[in-house]
């Protein structure tokens, strides 16, 4: 067994454990008679104050229906109301009741009372452990589902138009514009057709037919043959910090060694914090002055990668 496949199964098997502690198997919370789905409902009413339909749906992540039921069963036994929306009558904003407060004041009582008892066999340093285990872990999840929503794939001719856009969009918005920058680089605006050759590679990333993402390989102008240079890779500001960076950037340094790329090199801003972060975790080293001929002298970061 590899390590990875030894630490799915031992995530895997203290997750079952971790659920039937914690008594989910049940499917009641801590003997409330409520269902969990209840219970968040009611944690979420408390947090927000007052939420749609929807709302709630998307702070539960499951689909309007199964929402509006356990909504429903709520209001029925008269822990949450329903009040319509002025500026649009279709709509229901729900809260909490008096009862409704009163049983999540003693849910949050099982609740507090359930950690504390499990807080009292770790020391404070393993308190520590446990709340930076489960804030990576629930962390990670989340980046996971999300990234689902998204296909990493080698840019298309129809990809043009909107590849040019997202570039040119951020490097405006890091104000990466004017002489120095590639921002009117001649490939902008063909990026399909300035990568189709055995040398380089480009990808997108898409939301559907939406791009959201760039980046590619191509062999870094005025350097050695064993060298590539990592180009225009951008992302929208709505995929940010998705770790979808780190996966494309994955991607295309594999792509540069099946090319027998030796080391990768790349120029950004200091200003472009993310993006500097990014490399620095994935190995890339700083270095004091630039390599090749790029002709982008207005950058300020260099860094190369040894494959």
């Amino acid at each position: 067994m590899s390590s990875l496949e030894s630490t799915i199964s031992e995530i895997r098997q203290y997750s079952r454990q971790l659920v039937r502690e914690l008594d989910i198997v049940k499917g009641v919370y801590l003997g409330t008679g409520y269902t969990f789905s209840q219970c968040h409902v009611l944690f979420e009413l408390s947090r927000h104050k007052a939420l749609t339909l929807m709302e709630l749906a998307d702070q539960l992540l499951i689909d309007k229906s199964n929402t509006s039921r356990t909504v429903k069963k709520l209001v029925e036994s008269g822990l949450v109301k329903a009040e319509k929306v002025s500026s649009d009558q279709r709509q229901k904003l729900f809260s909490l009741t008096a009862k409704g407060e009163r049983v999540l004041r003693a849910t949050n009582g099982l609740a507090d009372q359930q950690v504390a008892q499990a807080l009292e066999h770790l020391s404070e340093e393993q308190q520590e452990l446990v709340i930076q285990g489960i804030q990576l872990y629930a962390n990670a999840l989340r980046k996971s589902r999300l990234q689902a929503n998204y296909t990493i794939r080698p840019i298309q001719k129809q990809d043009n138009p909107q590849v040019a856009r997202l570039i040119r969009d951020v490097m405006t918005e890091f104000q990466a514009v004017g002489e120095g920058y590639s921002i009117d680089d001649p490939d902008v605006d063909d990026m399909y057709g300035s990568y189709r050759n055995k040398r380089s590679c480009y990808y997108v990333i898409a939301d559907c037919d939406k791009v959201v993402g760039c980046g590619g390989i191509a062999p870094l102008t005025g350097g050695d043959k064993s060298t590539c240079e990592l180009r225009k890779m951008f992302f929208l500001p709505e995929i940010r910090g998705l770790g979808l960076g780190r996966r494309l950037l994955g991607l295309l340094m594999d792509e540069a060694r099946k090319r027998d790329y030796k080391k990768c090199y790349l120029e950004t801003l200091d200003r472009m914090w993310r993006a500097n972060e990014l490399y620095q975790k994935n190995g890339f080293e700083l270095l004091e002055k630039p390599l090749g001929q790029t002709g982008h002298c207005s950058c300020d970061r260099w860094y190369v990668l040894s494959l």
